[in-house]
Formats: structure tokens, sequence, C-alpha cells
């Protein structure tokens, strides 16, 4: 056992004695006697390790970031005011587990007595307060359900997209955007036809979902200035960031494996942050004892185990989001058209309070669809979104899907869940497992939801699947299951269920591979998880060194093939190819591709970050896609050699090349760029391998190459022999820079390396660091 130090904290609003215990690794293992003080503590712990983080997440969800940082955050304010949950609480609350508002009463109160201490002096509060000078707000267990701009829903940000992409490109190009699966034409309604829809009705949704931004600027603007954060990021980048967002889980079987008992490895892949978007908790009392990671600010865990049955979860792409568009009154801009009459909005005024200028009144617009988002002379743009339903708090009804001990259980569990959809799979102790498709997903009768739509009544969804015409196996004979967010709807499923789900998917590459590898391991072992969690092999790149070897190159290109000759398409962060590849895709190919199979002339912003799957296919078929297919040759030798001569410009002579280091993931504190913040709390940047197409997900972003998405946790289970059950998070459990806990885990992310997953008493006792005993005062 390491070195122990022991605490004693007396809290009011415990009824008995709880301890958190810490281990070496700053994961805390919380033991109480009854379920009130269990996610009471649970909501103290983690205002202990991340109260800067779960507050700005509360604040920004709320539309209450300019009472705090001025009116430059105003905007940002009204955009999440719009996608709030508005409906009734206690049928909302009754969705997610019979006990959901009673566990978010107990964990909300466990954050406000640690607020409540803090103020007292006997806790600390994180340095970020002192430095903005801003004080932590007490929370209610209603914000916890009625902030939903966190769902990974989609497409409505591609449906804009389609419409000026179609305008200004034409079909082809919009197939380079976005790769449809299956192949489908877009339905575009006279009404909303090609390029009617502006970029800025995406406004209001994209400033919704965006995190918070500080710089010198924003904070000093003046209410005469606030207008100018309507757009904090470039477009291109929400775009790549939204589409990139999935992850990888598999479950093998135990017949397929050295043990003979079931395995499971889950990697989820988010935007990564300082400090991580996810939390590794473990919940004991009395008839339940669940350990895992979900998101600090939410009650339970979102995938883990609890001891007999273990699950989680990747993005399923179905589309839960539309853009409607309405013709408005000449006299009244209120009224829109609906039915073949004129219906009113709901008009909802709020007051928006501003540090350091007067509140500001807020009018929003919603029609029968959703908030109205933009207006455009005589029509106004409104989003409908599964988020504004009932029972669409994202990860919520994992309160019930973690209690969950058989697959009927489980299966019963996930019957309520609405958003984000995923592919939940799951194994247990008797050596079952199974896959789930979950999440409400329209059923659209007359159009396919690729592009906007009217909003007269024409197009409206007619309910949800439920849960059993959404995919589904149990124990297939393949003895494993993978999914990474790819199309994976089987060929053989209710067609009219298919079609309704979605077209639009991550490319299949990461699939491809990890199924490859599980296919060919009649014995799979935690060990050979942890590999395959961290491998490098790109398949798409393995496809574009063939293409290459075998074109009719000019000369100016042979430099460049020389170089990817033998290529064995492992993106490690110290290969030389590896760099060559991406950043002649990135910079050189794609561009290259959109002027020949678009307009030259049209603006490209939209097409990023692009479908390297429909890359591949526009070259390995160039017969069909090209006018001129001989053109593919001459394309591959302008962009290798224009790329050649660029990164040996940029990069030195190719000996010196390594992807990793143009490839590095950054770990900057959100107030890095304010003046006085201290360095220590950026951490070192990594140099990472991987890209879009490698399990080990390395997503970058455009302009530099940074590395944006990727794993945050990783999770390997060993079913039934949980002790041997091993995580990792990055960078590190804490959210203070002043703890050992909030970089430690960087570097064994870095090389592959887990820590263990303590489970048993005895295991979490042999590795614990630190005791705090909180005592009912």
């Amino acid at each position: 056992m390491p070195d122990e130090t022991t605490q004693t904290l007396t809290l009011p609003g415990l009824s008995a004695p709880v301890e958190i215990l810490r281990d070496q690794w700053g994961i805390c293992h919380i033991r109480a006697d009854n379920d009130a003080d269990l996610f009471f503590a649970q909501g103290f712990n983690a205002a202990r390790d991340r109260l800067w983080q779960i507050d700005l997440w509360r604040k920004r969800g709320l539309g209450l970031l300019a009472a705090d940082f001025g009116p430059g955050y105003v905007e940002q304010d009204r955009a999440a005011r719009a996608f709030l949950y508005r409906g009734d609480m206690a049928a909302d609350w009754a969705t997610y587990a019979p006990d959901a508002e009673a566990i978010c009463t107990a964990f909300t109160r466990g954050i406000n007595a640690y607020i409540d201490a803090a103020f007292a002096g006997d806790q600390p509060l994180p340095p970020e307060f002192a430095q903005m000078d801003t004080r932590p707000a007490h929370w209610q267990a209603d914000d916890i359900a009625r902030i939903r701009s966190h769902a990974l829903t989609r497409n409505l940000i591609s449906e804009v997209a389609r419409n000026q992409t179609l305008a200004l490109h034409g079909e082809k190009t919009d197939l380079l955007r976005e790769e449809l699966t299956p192949r489908v034409t877009p339905t575009i309604d006279p009404d909303v036809p090609a390029g009617s829809v502006p970029l800025a009705a995406l406004d209001t949704f994209l400033l919704a979902t965006a995190t918070v931004t500080f710089t010198p600027e924003r904070l000093a603007a003046t209410p005469d200035e606030a207008a100018r954060w309507t757009r904090l990021s470039p477009l291109g980048e929400v775009v790549q960031t939204a589409s990139a967002e999935g992850s990888n889980n598999w479950v093998v079987g135990p017949d397929r494996t050295a043990t003979g008992r079931p395995i499971m490895a889950s990697d989820p892949h988010r935007a990564h942050a300082l400090p991580s978007i996810r939390y590794l908790v473990h919940l004991k009392a009395p008839g339940i004892d669940v350990i895992g990671a979900g998101e600090p600010c939410l009650p339970g865990i979102a995938f883990g185990h609890n001891g007999h049955s273990a699950f989680s979860f990747t993005i399923f792409c179905a589309d839960q989001e539309d853009m409607y568009v309405y013709d408005t009154h000449p006299d009244d801009p209120d009224l829109y058209r609906y039915g073949g009459a004129w219906e009113r909005m709901t008009t909802v005024a709020e007051t928006i309070p501003v540090r350091g200028a007067p509140d500001v009144r807020h009018e929003m617009r919603f029609t029968r669809h959703g908030p109205v988002v933009h207006r455009d002379g005589s029509r106004a743009f409104a989003v409908r979104t599964v988020w504004t339903q009932t029972g669409s708090a994202p990860y919520l009804t994992s309160l019930s899907v973690m209690r969950a001990k058989s697959h009927a259980q489980w299966r019963d569990a996930l019957r309520n869940w609405a958003a984000p959809t995923l592919n939940q799979i799951y194994a247990d102790v008797t050596g079952t497992i199974a896959w789930q498709a979950v999440g409400s997903t329209p059923v659209r009768p007359n159009w396919n939801g690729l592009a906007p739509v009217p909003g007269d009544g024409r197009y409206e969804w007619q309910g949800a699947l439920d849960l059993d015409r959404l995919p589904h196996v149990k124990n297939p004979e393949r003895g494993f299951i993978a999914t990474a967010n790819e199309h994976n709807i089987p060929a053989d499923w209710d067609p009219e269920a298919a079609r309704t789900i979605g077209y639009e998917w991550i490319d299949r590459s990461r699939a491809d591979r990890l199924h490859a590898v599980l296919d060919a391991d009649p014995a799979h072992t935690l060990e050979a998880a942890g590999r395959l969690q961290n491998d490098h092999y790109s398949g798409t790149s393995a496809r574009l060194v063939t293409l290459i070897s075998g074109a009719a190159l000019g000369a100016g290109a042979h430099a460049a093939r020389d170089l990817l000759s033998g290529f064995d398409a492992r993106m490690t962060a110290a290969s030389a190819p590896a760099l060559f590849l991406e950043y002649w895709v990135t910079r050189h190919l794609k561009p290259a591709l959109y002027r020949e199979l678009g307009n030259a002339e049209a603006p490209m912003t939209m097409l990023w970050p692009g479908s390297v799957r429909m890359v591949l296919e526009v070259l390995e078929t160039p017969e069909d896609w090209l006018p001129a297919p001989a053109r593919r040759d001459t394309i591959l030798t302008e962009t290798l050699s224009a790329a050649w001569s660029a990164a040996t410009e940029a990069f030195g002579p190719p000996e010196g090349w390594k992807w990793g280091d143009l490839h590095q993931l950054p770990f900057r504190h959100a107030l890095a760029a304010l003046p006085g913040t201290p360095e220590a709390w950026t951490l070192p940047p990594l140099r990472i391998g991987g890209n879009a197409n490698t399990p080990n997900y390395g997503v970058y972003r455009l302009a530099d190459f940074q590395a944006i998405v990727g794993p945050s946790v990783r999770l390997l289970m060993d079913v039934g022999d949980w002790d041997n059950s091993r995580c990792v998070n990055l960078p590190g459990q804490s959210g203070d820079p002043a703890s050992p806990h909030y970089g430690d885990l960087a570097a064994p992310w870095l090389a592959g390396e887990y820590v263990p997953l303590s489970y048993s008493d005895a295991a979490v006792e042999a590795v614990t660091e630190h005791r705090l005993s909180l005592r009912p005062a």
C-alpha cells in the first residue's frame, strides 16, 4: 500500500458517514451507506476535483456566462437559452430512472456543499476563480436535465452545408464533402432550393454548442461590441470537430478469449480538453457498485461495469436534427405559414445579467418545431432537434443502464434512451455479449433529412423508431462485436427502418481494422485489446500507397513515390512517410480534387474536412468521376510534386521528418491567452501518431495539424475478473493545476500504457493514497 494520508470533514446534508478513497492515479472510490449519501458525495467529489470545469459547463449551458465575463458573452448566452429544455420536468425526470430526480438532487446538493465549504474557507476554490474574479454558483437538480447542448446529435450542420455546396459545386463535390451510405439523392424541395439557406442560419446553433473561449479582447468588450462574438471559431474547424467525434468499442465473447471470459474495450473519441472531458469514479453503496467514466457534471457513470455487466458505447450516426424554413407574414414577421394558415410564433422573454453593464432583455421566438435561429427578409429558420423533447437529456438514462444486471434489464433500460444515438454494447459474467443501437430516431415518411425543408407542415416527423426496430444482436456467431461509427446497419435489416436512420456515417476504416484484427485473433487478451486501441495502422493510407505505386507518375513525383515505397501504413509519431502522406492529402490532393470536380472560383469553406473515403473512390475509379480519366495521374503527379517541394521547404530534408513533430496534441489551459495566467497551468504538448482512419484516432486541425479529437478515456474490462481491468484518462483526473493528478496520466496514455481499474475492497485498499472521511453535521 502506498503512503496514505487521511482527512475528516463534517458536512451538513449527509445522513451517515461516507469514505472517499483516492488511489495513486487519482481515481476516487466512494463508499456510502445509502444512495442519497453516495450521490451527494459524488457531487462533492466532482466539485473537489473539477469545480471550475463544471461551473463553467453549467453557466455555458444555462446562458449565464455574461454575468461573470461581461458583454462579450451575451450572444453565447442568447444562443444557449434557445436550446434549453422547456417542457414538463416531472415527465422528463420519469424517463431516465425512477429515482433520477432524487439522484440529481443529491448530486447537486453535494456540489453545493463543496461550494459552501469553499466560501467558508474550509475547502480551496480552484485558482481560476481568483484569476477571473468570479465565484461558483449553486446548482439545482433541474440544471442537469435542462442543459442539452452537450449532446452529440446530427446532421443540422451538414444540411446547410449541402444546401450551399449543391449550388456552388454540384452533387459530385458534395459527395466529396460528405459520403452518403447507402448512396441516395437528397430530398430538395423547390421552395428551399440549393443555395437558398445562408450559412448564417447556423450561427445560433454553433454558438449554443461552442466551448467557452477567453481572450483579452472578448473580456474587454463593451455592450456595443457584443455582436462581434457570434462566431467563435472558423466554420470549417467547427464542422470538422462536430463530424469527427466518435469512438471505438468492441466486446469479445468467452469462446474467443484466452481466459474464457468476455473482454470489453472502449475508447470514446471526443474533443481533447484540459482537464479531460471524462472523469473516472467508483460508486459503492448497498445495492450498487459501479465503476467507470462519465462526464464530471453528471451523476453516475456512462460506461464501465457494475460487477456483473460491462457496458460502453460509440456514436451511432442516426439523424436527429432538421432545419425548417418558413414564409413569414409581410406585415407581421412573427406569423409563419403552416398548413395553409398563419400560425404565431411563441415568444419567451428573459433577462440576461451582464457584468459591468446593464442587463439585456432577450426575446426568443419558437415555432412548433423549435427555436427560430435566423431571419432573412420574409423567411425564418428554425431548428428541430431531439434535444427539445421530453427525456432527451444526454446520457442521463445511464442512471438506469449502469445498474442493469442482465441482458433483459439492460435492454429495458435502453428503451428510454433518447440522446445521443449510440451503439451500446454489453457483456456479463454469464458470457452473454450484445449490441443495441439506441436513441430517438425520427421517422421521416416523405423525405430523407439531408437538406433543409419547408416548415409549412408537409415535412413532419411521424414518431420515432422503437428499440426493436433499431439494429441489435445477442451472442453473434462471429463471437465478437465491434463498432466505430461506421455504417453498420445489417444488409437484411428492416429496410424502412434503415432508410429513416440516416445516411451520413464516419469513414469505416477504423471498423474494418478492428474487424480484421479480431477475426484473426481466436484467443483475445487484454494486452491484445490494448495494442488494438493504440494501433496506428491506416487502411486508407495503405490504399493510397498502393495507388501511387501503380500510377503513371511524372518525374516530379518520383521522390515522393520513393519515400512512400514500402511504407507499412502505420502512422506513428516517428514516421516520415506518415508526415508526408497527411501533408499531401490535406494541403494538396483534396484541394485539387475539389477544384477538378467543383467550381474552382467558388468558396470551399464548407467542403472541409471532406471524405477521404470518397477521395479514394475518385482516384481508384476515375472513369466514374473524371471527364478524362487520364487526368487522375496528372493530378497525382502535380500534387505530389507540389507537396514534396512545400514539405521540404517547411520541414527540411525528409531524413528529419517525423509525423509527431507536426501532429501535436496541445494542452492549453482555457485561460492561457490571458495576461497573468501561470504557464504551469498549460501542459507540454504531446507528439502523437494516428490520423482520422487509425484505431488510435488522431483527427487534426486543418490549419496547423494540431490534434483536436481523439481518445479521452481508454477502458479494458476483464468481465468477471474485474480487478484485472485497466484504464487511462488523458491527461489526468484532476482539474487543479497544483494537483499531482492534473497531468500524471499523459505519459502512460502516450506510451499506450494503462493503470489498474481497481474494484474489490482489497484491491482498492492496496492502492489508496488518500482517505477522506465525510461525517454528517
